[in-house]
């Protein structure tokens, strides 16, 4: 027998914890954090103490209490004890922190497959931020076309079209059929043929059970969102039409819009000023030519934004190691201030407080390129919009969503004809009832025999 359990992703978004078990082996698929995760118990700077361990998740029952998942680190603060692994892998779909965030727990000794762009963003997180720790692995990368044997599992993962590079889905070939887990996924995308790929072979496979997100399973969408085309052509006809200073935010991430804003900055002679932490990722990413981005320590039309730190005289001691390799293409407050004509700036909602040293002039412009409202770089619309209106700046929103809308969805899965179908990552269930062929109902920790 086959079973699956869903320990996350059962009526949210994110935090897939999908447990299939066959007669000779036990994989996870994703293991990472919902975007309400915790939401009853935690909030703001409310939250779970590193120093507990897993004891404030389990307390409240946040993450499964399984045997041989988890380090002896983690547990040591909890009634559970320590066993060696029981689980044989953990596959990871893309990098996005709703899918990978509770790696962090997991017993360094299972081994961790993912592509090898998603190492990489991993570790960059790492790198460039203060309170990253993914904690060791045993990584073991792959990439479109391989076939990983676990027991009695065969695992063929293969590419997909989503809001950031290296994401995949997975064919799992097991002793009862194949089962089809689609991570996340778009058709709408610059690399939409990656999806229709992965479709095609779903579809072959004739599979027993397809396991589908469903972001966008919705009635009725609040925001319309474009194709990357669109969103860049549209930002085109905002940065064209003014002299103004032009900010853009999007998820920093999301190399397919940086690359969407990036030509059309190019396009009106404009520099693009990105953070160091976008040129950071950029210069890693510039080796992979399938990327087509720009060197950021080449390119003309970069520059890198560097805020006060520490003596606020913009000195090389002031930045971290990681920094301090992008500073011959510096910029500072002053340059925008003076050349507001001339630039795109790349600002994230936590560096609002840059506007306040720019000084931007009125009827600058904001393009908006995010989604809403499950993001972990976003922040508020009043938030947001109370920031926009002090500095009278026009808001465009121009979003090209990492995601396919319910009637992609409804295709997709009228397409691979699966015996069942699992929605997950997901609101709203009862649409795909409502709308899909053999869809059985998710409840979180119910173990369903296929």
């Amino acid at each position: 027998m086959v079973n699956l359990t869903f320990f996350g992703g059962v009526d949210s978004i994110g935090g897939n914890k999908i447990l299939v078990e066959d007669t000779d082996g036990s994989v996870f698929f994703d293991f990472g954090k919902s975007f309400s995760f915790g939401s009853d118990y935690f909030e703001n700077w409310l939250v779970p103490r590193k120093i507990n361990g897993l004891g404030d998740y389990f307390e409240f029952n946040l993450l499964p209490r399984m045997k041989g998942l988890y380090s002896r680190e983690g547990l040591s603060s909890t009634n559970l004890k320590y066993s060696e692994p029981l689980v044989d892998a953990v596959f990871l779909s893309h990098a996005h922190f709703d899918h990978v965030d509770h790696i962090q727990f997991l017993d360094p000794k299972i081994p961790l497959y993912l592509g090898e762009g998603t190492q990489f963003f991993l570790r960059a997180m790492e790198e460039t931020s203060g309170f990253c720790d993914y904690g060791k692995h045993a990584y073991r990368t792959f990439r479109t076309g391989e076939k990983i044997k676990i027991g009695s599992m065969e695992i063929e993962p293969i590419h997909v079209d989503h809001s950031i590079p290296s994401a995949y889905g997975f064919l799992i070939h097991s002793s009862e059929g194949s089962i089809v887990y689609t991570g996340d996924l778009r058709a709408h995308g610059p690399k939409s043929e990656m999806t229709k790929e992965f479709s095609k072979k779903a579809r072959t496979c004739e599979p027993i059970a397809m396991i589908c997100e469903g972001t966008r399973m919705v009635e009725n969408e609040k925001r319309k969102n474009y194709s990357e085309a669109q969103v860049m052509q549209l930002s085109d006809k905002v940065i064209s039409s003014t002299e103004k200073i032009v900010f853009v935010t999007h998820y920093s991430r999301d190399m397919d819009r940086f690359r969407s804003l990036y030509q059309a900055a190019k396009k009106n002679n404009r520099k693009m000023v990105i953070s160091p932490k976008s040129a950071y990722l950029l210069n890693k990413l510039v080796e992979d030519k399938r990327l087509d981005l720009p060197d950021p320590l080449k390119d003309e039309y970069i520059r890198v934004y560097y805020k006060r730190k520490r003596t606020g005289k913009f000195s090389e001691k002031d930045y971290y190691g990681w920094e301090r390799g992008f500073m011959d293409r510096m910029v500072t407050y002053e340059f925008l201030r003076q050349n507001q004509s001339d630039v795109v700036m790349n600002l994230g909602f936590y560096q609002f407080t840059q506007l306040i040293d720019i000084r931007p002039d009125p009827g600058s412009h904001f393009i908006h390129s995010m989604s809403e409202p499950f993001s972990e770089e976003d922040i508020k619309d009043e938030v947001m919009h109370n920031w926009l209106r002090h500095f009278k700046a026009h808001f465009h929103q121009l979003h090209a969503s990492g995601h396919m809308n319910k009637q992609q969805l409804v295709n997709l899965v009228d397409y691979v004809k699966p015996k069942l179908c699992f929605p997950i990552h997901t609101e709203n269930q009862e649409l795909f009832e409502k709308h899909c062929r053999c869809v059985k109902r998710v409840e979180h920790g119910k173990k369903y025999v296929i």
